[in-house]
């Protein structure tokens, strides 16, 4: 089992000096990798549902605020040794295709080849307007689209596209990523869409569980692995290929849903026996939520996951 947690992005943490003392602690201690979420503005108001509340919560403060997740990591892929650096998750469309491979590319290089980009359809189409992006309402066939863009201009020596919402003409694309054939992807979301992109598209599945909106119990997850497993089979994908990363909440104090237990919460004991049970599925790599408005209570927490929760499987 692997490790990993959530950087700052936004909020009084999302600073130079803090960012810096948690991602070399987090080195130190054990973490197998770093994620970054992605927002690029916040609109005031938005009538968009965020997918993983059941209220009218976002992801963000009052104020809006939200570093940019590729400069964050190409940031860090300067000041940081031997953690993954991923993108959890990039939301595929808001960026130029062709640009985006070219950052990317260039963090696994600076890096040293510790890169995962994991990527998402998005659900904020408020932010889509702003950034005029291809039309909400295909974000989905556009994601397939730019993944299959970056793939093109990752691998071939004169890579070229020609697509319903991107194309361009034979041209040179360098340096390469350092891994080969790319960095890998993991595709986030939950629903059968995202699955079936995972299986025709993706090294993992990178769901989000323990949240009020879609908790993702063993027993849910059991019904979509089958169906990954299922669908594997039928368009012939070996399934030993595909990965299963988890993200998650995490708490020191019980926390429930509806009176159970919340998973990730309590006692070192029962989250340690949550990730058992998810390890048992197979899933191989969970990122742990570590934030907090307080750099000391940041470090405190991660000290603790590492000591009293990771330490079970090492």
């Amino acid at each position: 089992m692997e490790f990993g947690f959530y950087l700052p992005t936004h909020g009084p943490l999302a600073k130079r000096d803090p960012i810096l003392k948690i991602a070399s602690h987090a080195e130190d201690i054990g973490f197998d990798s770093m994620v970054a979420g992605d927002h690029v503005i916040a609109p005031i108001n938005p009538e968009s549902q965020y997918p993983y509340s059941v209220g009218s919560e976002v992801p963000w403060d009052s104020s809006g605020e939200h570093l940019e997740m590729i400069t964050e990591l190409a940031f860090l892929a300067g000041v940081t040794r031997n953690a993954k650096l991923v993108t959890s998750v990039m939301i595929v469309p808001h960026r130029n295709p062709v640009l985006t491979a070219k950052m990317l590319s260039t963090i696994d290089v600076l890096s040293g080849g510790r890169l995962v980009v994991g990527v998402g359809v998005g659900w904020l189409e408020e932010e889509f307007e702003s950034l005029d992006t291809p039309p909400f309402n295909r974000r989905g066939k556009v994601t397939d689209e730019y993944i299959s863009i970056f793939k093109e201009l990752w691998s071939e020596e004169e890579p070229s596209y020609d697509g319903e919402f991107y194309s361009f003409k034979p041209l040179q694309f360098s340096p390469k990523p350092i891994q080969k054939p790319g960095p890998p992807i993991w595709i986030g979301g939950q629903s059968r869409a995202a699955i079936r992109r995972v299986v025709k598209m993706a090294d993992a599945w990178h769901p989000v569980g323990a949240n009020p909106a879609s908790p993702l119990e063993p027993s849910e997850m059991t019904v979509e692995i089958d169906y990954m497993d299922s669908y594997c089979e039928k368009i012939g994908r070996n399934r030993s290929e595909i990965s299963i990363v988890l993200k998650a909440p995490v708490y020191d104090k019980e926390n429930s849903f509806g009176g159970n237990r919340r998973r990730f919460s309590g006692n070192p004991e029962q989250i340690v026996a949550d990730i058992k049970e998810y390890e048992n599925l197979g899933v191989s790599h969970i990122v742990l939520d570590t934030r907090s408005t307080d750099l000391n209570k940041s470090l405190e927490k991660m000290d603790w996951l590492s000591e009293e929760v990771m330490s079970s499987f090492r």
